[in-house]
């Protein structure tokens, strides 16, 4: 695995852990199709979320946030459906969120979470 995968993977289990801190159920990591992939889908009471995953080890390009692009958004919008499409349960309420991840070389990550992204 490269470096770069290797932080992302980090990044999205730190998003994960905190989530289910906070009472979310993670429902699917990593769920891939030839379109793409939804880096997490959880369950914040009755919503369904797709949470994009961005990490970085500083801000020398910018915000991790700053890479999601409106492409970006649509896409995962796509795929959010396609997942939802799968499952046998259905879910009132869906959303798409971004969580940035700076991973300082000491400390504790740094999460910022934007929910309802447009």
């Amino acid at each position: 695995m490269a470096a770069k995968d290797a932080v992302g993977r980090h990044g999205e289990t730190v998003v994960a852990r905190s989530l289910e801190r906070d009472g979310w159920e993670v429902l699917a990591r990593n769920w891939r199709t030839a379109r793409g992939e939804l880096d997490l889908v959880a369950r914040d009471g009755n919503t369904v979320v797709a949470v994009e995953v961005k990490t970085r080890r500083g801000t020398d390009y910018g915000s991790p946030l700053e890479a999601v692009t409106p492409a970006k958004v649509a896409r995962l919008r796509q795929l959010l459906a396609a997942w939802l499409a799968e499952q046998s349960k259905s879910y009132p309420d869906v959303r798409i969120d971004v969580v940035g991840v700076l991973l300082p070389r000491a400390g504790a990550a740094q999460l910022e979470h934007v929910r309802g992204i447009e």
